[in-house]
């Protein structure tokens, strides 16, 4: 196991001595400066876990240099001594950025004091340094040129998120499910000014009613039978970050009025309080359901409906960017052979036709789960259209031939009428007359599934059925 490098700097050599003497004691590699410029100079070339320093020093002070170390090393810990015990020393180290403050004289200090102290700082350190690995990695994942596909419909997409990501407004993300909803709610705060702060998601949909209140909220010790704690709720915290509500077409309308409150007046009461808590919190929300139909219906708020829909995002189905599908395939057998060394792959241009030509009502979601599928049955080697399952892809219905064109010629508007009224009238009897999950089978939006239905009206032919 690596000793800790740990650099001590005092501008008396007895005491750097000493400390040097009693750190190496407890385990750690000491290296010693005479004052801030050597210090400075020694933590831009070399790595060290922690900086030991005296607060009084001539020139640059104990406090300064902890401020210049951090803009050297942002994450590096710093403990300054001092030889005055008083609380306002204490405080003005921890204000420097210090992680905390050693008194003199040292050799008065038991050594387990010490060893924990140096300890918890360089724990403390190593932390820092995750968290802001974790962070840039999460940044770069969701930056917007990582995204796969360049069709028209996701550089749309990707054009709004961007405008979107430079604001702070509420949005609302609406789209089928596995869409990748979610990877838009997390493009957004990652690429917005709150990319430093939490990101905290809830799904609606996958907490029970009775629970949901407790976990938007949180609730106070007694508020209801279990509540044997308190307990913070996931609005707070997201405080000074973004909350993604997933799935919020399945809120309770009770619910439905509280989240009202929060999006207007920024505040709220934990369950079983009267305490008044504000919150800034950005509010990112999405759903697979028609709210503006739920709403007609009674089951979801106008009022809240439009304080969610400031900003409308509408994530388009695959099968509405089927020429993104060969990149997503190569996404994601890269992922799968660095994460399992899979040597599945390339894929053969016969088994991408069949995949471009079929409707993927589970999108994005169920292409992944298809190649993860072969990689775990396939073994290696080039994926041929044989290798894909039977159901759906070898036994989908071929699209009709190209019909010919008689001599005589034909009307093409008529023709393509015809066909049209053909697929509707299919559609809704495979449907059993839902004109919603009709128009999902047609790829349509609703609306001009109404639209051509009306059409056909208008020029005396009967409603598809």
């Amino acid at each position: 196991m690596r000793k800790s490098s740990i650099l001590v700097v005092d501008d008396e050599k007895f005491y750097r001595s000493s400390l040097q003497r009693i750190l190496a004691r407890v385990g750690h590699d000491v290296s010693q400066a005479a004052d801030a410029g050597e210090a400075l100079a020694m933590v831009a070339q070399s790595h060290f876990d922690l900086v030991v320093t005296d607060m009084q020093m001539p020139g640059v002070d104990g406090l300064q240099l902890v401020a210049e170390i951090h803009g050297l090393r942002p994450d590096l810990p710093c403990i300054i001594v001092t030889g005055f015990g008083s609380p306002e020393s204490s405080v003005e180290a921890l204000r420097a950025g210090a992680f905390w403050y050693l008194e003199k004289p040292f050799e008065q200090k038991s050594l387990d004091v010490i060893r924990s102290l140096v300890e918890q700082a360089i724990e403390h350190g190593r932390l820092k340094a995750e968290n802001r690995n974790l962070q840039g990695e999460l940044r770069f994942r969701y930056r917007f040129d990582s995204v796969v596909g360049t069709s028209a419909p996701l550089r749309e997409l990707l054009a709004l998120v961007m405008r979107v990501a430079a604001t702070d407004s509420t949005a609302l993300i609406t789209g089928e499910s596995g869409t990748g909803k979610e990877l838009v709610a997390r493009a957004i705060h990652f690429n917005s000014e709150r990319a430093e702060r939490p990101l905290v998601t809830v799904n609606c949909g996958a907490i029970p009613e009775e629970l949901l209140e407790s976990e938007l909220f949180g609730h106070v010790k007694g508020a209801f039978t279990s509540a044997m704690s308190h307990r913070e709720g996931r609005f707070s915290a997201a405080h000074s970050g973004t909350i993604f509500l997933d799935e919020i077409g399945d809120m309770s309308p009770n619910l439905q009025v509280k989240l009202l409150r929060v999006l207007q007046d920024r505040s709220f009461e934990p369950v079983g309080s009267s305490e008044t808590i504000s919150v800034d919190a950005r509010v990112i929300a999405a759903t697979n359901q028609d709210l503006e139909k739920a709403m007609e219906e009674g089951r979801f708020r106008a009022d809240l409906f439009y304080r969610l829909n400031v900003v409308p995002i509408q994530v388009p189905a695959l099968r509405e960017r089927r020429e993104d599908i060969p990149q997503l395939v190569e996404h994601f057998l890269a992922v799968l052979a660095h994460e399992r060394g899979s040597e599945l792959g390339p894929m053969s241009d016969e088994a991408l036709e069949v995949l471009c030509g079929y409707d993927w009502p589970g999108n994005i979601r169920e292409l992944e789960n298809l190649i993860e599928r072969l990689t775990v049955l396939g073994g290696k080697g080039r994926i041929e259209a044989s290798d894909l399952p039977a159901s759906p892809f070898r036994s989908q219905t071929p699209r009709p031939s190209s019909m010919r064109l008689p001599s005589e010629g034909l009307s093409l508007r008529a023709e393509v009428e015809q066909l049209e009224r053909d697929l509707i009238t299919q559609a809704l009897e495979h449907t059993q007359g839902n004109k919603n999950r009709a128009a999902k089978l047609l790829g349509l939006n609703r609306t001009t599934l109404f639209e051509k239905i009306e059409k056909i009206k208008k020029k005396g032919l009967s409603e598809p059925a």
